[in-house]
């Protein structure tokens, strides 16, 4: 499952969030960061906000290790 959490700079507006979806995706159009998922966009980030979106993903339990 795609997870990205979303976290803000110190002293500036906004709350981290985790974002997490089987078809999520993240596109970057223009100077926006864009997460959609099978219905279409769930949240758009300016990229003056400074926020950074890292994905994290779960691995599946079920793999061996390498």
């Amino acid at each position: 499952m795609a997870r990205y959490l979303i976290t803000h700079p110190k002293g500036q507006q906004g709350e981290d969030v985790l974002v997490e979806d089987p078809d999520l995706t993240l596109t970057i159009y223009g100077e926006w960061a864009v997460l959609a998922d099978s219905d279409g966009p769930c949240l758009a980030l300016p990229a003056h906000a400074g926020a950074t979106i890292t994905r994290i993903d779960e691995q599946p339990e079920d793999e061996p290790a390498a």
